[in-house]
């Protein structure tokens, strides 16, 4: 079996936000999070394989060439940090803030964990690839000091906000219903795109800025849960002072800490202080204060001496922990794909999908899956509505393609789900670098790593 790789990391460094630069560095707004992957110019050897799985062409270099990331144009997919097979590329950490904050009394320090995170972390302490440790990790996390909010709580709703969304699409533009709730729709037409991934919506505003009004407006799940976390949460669940309580998402995603820097989510901060929870000169928070990657919050169990293996496989489930299966699937390209189309079958139809698992959507393998879905409409007597649906996998593989397609066929699609990673997040790339090769689903370099 292979080992996984220690990936070096940095903290950010004075000033990484743009704090005291213009309001604008390329395509980077101040207060947004820069440099968060990086290529150590000593340990690379120009190998170019980074630069040929960059899915936005934001690495420079060449074969023998000592490569580069261009900020402003880099998506923090870290694609190129999995793939590299020299182990030269770094990701900005926030470990050391973390531990900080949990060895502070007064803080109540809440674990926010993504579904892809529990089928790698047990890679990470020596157990094979895909071993599941759902109640093993919360354990872990939760003696190590987090309190646990699971990301598949807030995934369900997710599905939900992303479901009728696209609902009304279909009742403004297909059914002409027309009135002040189909006003956003009516901003918003299809094809309709999928908004969880922050590297997908970075590429998106970076590169295809005509797609803005084509993507969700609906917030990833991390970011709902920011949210919820410091205001709902705070009063009702763990009834605490919301400045006391330090959100950290635990993420296979290094795009993540990029997204939970965005100056625009500090909504919690905004209704907190409209609604005069907290006084008014309050300094803004965020609603996630830090992320932190599968390979992060192994180190951190390592530094504590906890091994999640050695925790018990049951637990009781808090308030916070309580999800559906849904919003399980997430983590698998496909995934948000088919728990939307259940809720939206469910309220055009008004009657539950036969067979829950919408299949044709999955599989990995292949770059671009499409698929139609027969939808009886209940306002219509049951007449069948085709709705045509679209799943990339993984923005180098499958994207340029799709794009191409709508481009010629604006008609072609009414729903499609773009996940920068291949196979998903549970490739993402804050997941185990493992020494046979990149991807975590299908390794294929061909050089392992001599640790």
């Amino acid at each position: 079996m292979s080992k996984t790789i220690k990936v070096n990391t940095f903290a950010p460094a004075a000033n990484a936000h743009g704090e005291n630069g213009p309001e604008y560095v390329g395509n980077l707004r101040r207060g947004e999070l820069r440099g968060i992957i990086k290529i150590n110019k000593d340990e690379c050897v120009g190998c170019d394989t980074c630069r040929k799985v960059c899915p936005v062409g934001a690495i420079s270099g060449g074969l023998g060439v000592v490569h580069s990331i261009r900020e402003d144009a880099c998506v923090a997919c870290g694609q190129c940090l999995v793939a590299c097979p020299f182990n030269a590329i770094e990701q900005m950490s926030f470990i050391d803030q973390v531990m900080q904050k949990l060895d502070d009394p007064k803080t109540l320090v809440v674990a926010h964990p993504a579904p892809a995170v529990r089928v790698a972390i047990a890679e990470e302490f020596g157990a094979k690839p895909g071993t599941l440790a759902t109640e093993q990790i919360v354990n872990a996390m939760e003696k190590a000091g987090f309190v646990t909010y699971d990301i598949n709580q807030t995934a369900d709703q997710t599905i939900i906000e992303e479901g009728i969304e696209f609902i009304k699409k279909i009742q403004y533009w297909v059914l002409g219903k027309r009135g002040p709730e189909f006003e956003k729709a009516s901003h918003h037409p299809f094809p309709h795109f999928t908004s969880c991934c922050p590297a997908w919506v970075k590429n998106v505003e970076t590169y295809h800025a005509d797609l803005i009004p084509h993507l969700s407006t609906a917030k990833s799940p991390m970011q709902m849960g920011g949210s919820i976390a410091k205001t709902w949460a705070a009063e009702f669940v763990w009834k605490k002072d919301p400045r006391d309580i330090f959100v950290v998402g635990v993420m296979p995603c290094t795009a993540k800490i990029f997204e939970a820097a965005r100056p625009e989510f500090n909504n919690a901060w905004k209704h907190l202080v409209e609604t005069g929870r907290i006084p008014a000169d309050t300094p803004s928070f965020q609603d996630i204060d830090a992320v932190i990657t599968s390979r992060d919050i192994a180190e951190i169990f390592r530094r504590k001496g906890i091994n999640p293996l050695d925790m018990p496989k049951t637990r009781e489930r808090s308030t916070m922990e309580i999800y559906t299966g849904a919003g399980t699937i997430f983590g698998a390209s496909g995934g948000v794909m088919e728990a939307a189309l259940r809720t939206a079958y469910f309220v055009l139809s008004g009657e539950e999908l036969k067979d829950p698992d919408v299949k044709v959507v999955r599989g990995y393998q292949d770059a671009v899956v499409e698929a139609t879905i027969p939808v009886p409409i209940k306002e219509l007597g049951g007449k069948v509505f085709e709705v045509r649906v679209c799943v990339v996998n993984g923005a180098l593989q499958g994207l340029e393609t799709v794009l191409r397609r709508i481009k010629e066929d604006k008609n072609r699609y009414h729903f499609i789900e773009v996940m920068n990673c291949p196979g998903g997040c549970v490739n993402g790339g804050g997941q185990p670098v493992r020494t046979d090769g990149a991807a975590w689903l299908n390794p294929t370099l061909p050089i392992p790593v001599q640790l």
